[in-house]
């Protein structure tokens, strides 16, 4: 089940999203610290944090369709479109990196989906996933975006990952406050955050990963067992001389 464009944009208003753009941005800087002259593409609803990232490349935010768009930037051209996100209308090896945000748990495929992100990244492009984490207190409560879809094990981000060619780099569990509307509790979000991180406890929010696109189809080798078959020789024999009586 997916969330309408609608409720994305007010719960990026309010205080948890507050929090969360402030998390994500933070740790999307740590695993891209440098974009000068790079093309970034948002999938999903990903605007909140392209509108944080440095750098002088092209921006471009894909919404699916059945979330809704909206104009993005505010000022000057519009960057935003509405796209079927498994037939992304971009060349092979256009984009340099890719960042997927509330898009791959709430598509039917998430496997079709990467596959359509590697084909569109630049040899040795890099993508960065943000998704709820199966284990998080964020992914069973349904009043913030991500208590919606299907959450996912570091297990299975691998499993996906490694079947449409893609090599993590670096892992992140973020957003250990809980996702209740307490300024209390949102106030200490950075401490919730250093805390979950240096004990490394399960039941962060989101997981994000950075991953590298691998340019080799790996191609499987299977021994050939050789199966044994009988078949009869003839053998010609002399026929008798006959005798004279």
């Amino acid at each position: 089940m997916s969330v309408d464009v609608t409720d994305l944009r007010a719960f990026y208003a309010g205080p948890l999203g507050h929090v969360a753009r402030r998390v994500v941005t933070r740790t999307l800087a740590q695993f891209w610290p440098d974009l000068r002259g790079l093309s970034v593409l948002g999938l999903g609803y990903a605007v909140p944090f392209l509108a944080e990232l440095d750098g002088t490349g092209p921006r471009l935010a894909f919404m699916p369709g059945w979330q809704g768009v909206v104009n993005w930037p505010a000022s000057g051209l519009s960057a935003s479109a509405l796209v079927d996100p498994m037939m992304m209308p971009l060349a092979d090896g256009s984009v340099d990196r890719v960042l997927v945000v509330h898009a791959l748990e709430t598509v039917a495929s998430p496997a079709e989906l990467l596959n359509e992100v590697w084909r569109i990244l630049t040899p040795g492009g890099r993508l960065v996933l943000v998704c709820p984490n199966r284990r998080g207190v964020w992914s069973r409560v349904d009043t913030t975006p991500f208590g919606h879809g299907q959450p996912f094990s570091r297990r299975q981000l691998r499993h996906l990952m490694k079947g449409a060619l893609f090599s993590p780099e670096s892992w992140a569990e973020i957003l250990y406050v809980p996702p209740l509307r307490s300024r209390f509790l949102l106030s200490g979000a950075g401490a919730w955050e250093g805390l979950g991180r240096s004990l490394s406890l399960p039941f962060a929010g989101l997981h994000m990963v950075d991953a590298t696109k691998q340019l080799h189809r790996p191609i499987p080798v299977y021994e050939r067992r050789r199966s044994r078959q009988f078949a009869p020789v003839l053998v010609p024999r002399a026929s008798p001389v006959p005798t004279a009586g």
